[in-house]
């Protein structure tokens, strides 16, 4: 089991430079991918988001990469050749004006147009493979932190669900107690209302069944119960992606503890199932982050 949450960081050195790539995820319904990457590598950016996309499956992804210069390496050129042409038309022009000091050529050239030029850098595929083992390795780390989180994740939906479970178990053993109990209040009641001696015993047996039937909780226990193996199945399954079809499931078991709460008419079982509930609002939350 994977969690949606995790962080992956690492890093490639060059000559001159080091690259940091980090991967940061949060659960989120779909894939939501978002990357902020330097100038030097966009035409790689669309290649970047597909790779990931592959890799990483679901959640709100922010990929960072991230350029530090560690080297002394130039990131300008000097026009030789121009800067020399400056210099001697500089010193024609103070030889026909007779200008009698020596002026400072050098700080004079290096400010006129083009003589100083930033070195623009370019894009390098084997600089740009360097940086892909650091993606990788990057998002072997978050899917390490992803599968630590999970495994948190599982232990907890699995105690979770064995508590739902338990919780039905002592709905099965209070049914036949809680149909009798139903059946006598009811009897009484009636036989206050209307006195015993005009009662249809046998009309009356007829309809405290069908009202109980209406009552009858024995399909939900059952359907229930088949949606608590289901999903332990599930949650032990070699699947890497499933926090969906948990999540369906735990859509189904909701129902059925629903229809168990509307048909108790029984104090006891009232509190069974808000408990059942408790439980089963803790198990969608934890759901929601599962990959």
């Amino acid at each position: 089991m994977y969690s949606m949450t995790g962080f992956g960081k690492a890093t490639a050195e060059f000559l001159d430079k080091k690259v940091s790539v980090e991967l940061r995820s949060l659960n989120s319904k779909q894939l939501d991918l978002n990357t902020r990457i330097p100038l030097i590598y966009r035409e790689k950016e669309s290649e970047l988001r597909n790779y990931i996309s592959q890799k990483l499956e679901r959640g709100k992804i922010d990929v960072y990469i991230s350029v530090e210069n560690i080297g002394a390496s130039k990131k300008y050129i000097i026009d030789r050749s121009l800067a020399l042409a400056y210099y001697e038309d500089l010193k024609a022009l103070s030889n026909e004006f007779a200008v009698k000091s020596e002026p400072e050529y050098l700080s004079i050239i290096a400010r006129l147009p083009d003589v100083v030029k930033n070195d623009v850098e370019q894009f390098n595929e084997t600089e740009w493979a360097q940086i892909q083992k650091a993606i990788d390795a990057a998002i072997k780390a978050l899917l390490e932190f992803r599968e630590k989180e999970g495994d948190g994740l599982q232990t907890e939906l699995l105690k979770r669900t064995k508590l739902i479970d338990q919780l039905l178990e002592k709905i099965k053993e209070l049914e036949p107690k809680r149909k009798e109990q139903v059946k006598q209040k009811l009897q009484t009641n009636i036989e206050e209302a209307i006195g015993k001696d005009k009662i249809d015993q046998n009309r009356l047996e007829q309809e405290l069944i069908f009202y109980i039937e209406r009552l009858d909780v024995t399909e939900e226990v059952v359907r229930l119960n088949s949606h608590i193996m289901y999903f332990l199945t599930n949650i032990g399954s070699s699947e890497t992606s499933k926090g969906k079809k948990l999540g369906f499931i735990l859509q189904e078991m909701g129902r059925e503890i629903n229809t168990i709460g509307s048909k108790a008419n029984n104090a006891e079982m009232q509190r069974i199932v808000i408990e059942m509930k408790d439980e089963l609002e803790k198990l969608k939350e934890q759901s929601m982050n599962i990959l």
